[in-house]
């Protein structure tokens, strides 16, 4: 699977489906609305280091414990 794929479904998939709402998500993780949705596709996006960094940041998860979290599902 590509990488930003499965990047993109493990945020989905584990944190925003179980937010409040889209918007609450993009609120709470300090970033615009469209870019939840873009990340929701099924496609996935094309994601940006910074706004992973910024959802990361805002979990309290380290960006290399997100990536190994992300290598362990792709095994």
């Amino acid at each position: 699977m590509e990488i930003n794929k499965a990047i993109c479904n493990y945020i989905s998939s584990e944190w925003i489906a179980k937010a409040k709402s889209k918007r609450a998500f993009a609120l709470d993780h300090n970033i615009d609305e469209k870019i939840v949705r873009k990340i929701s596709q099924k496609n996935g996006y094309n994601i940006p280091l910074k706004t992973l960094h910024r959802i990361c940041e805002a979990r309290g998860v380290k960006l290399s414990d997100f990536f190994k979290q992300i290598e362990l599902l792709q095994s």
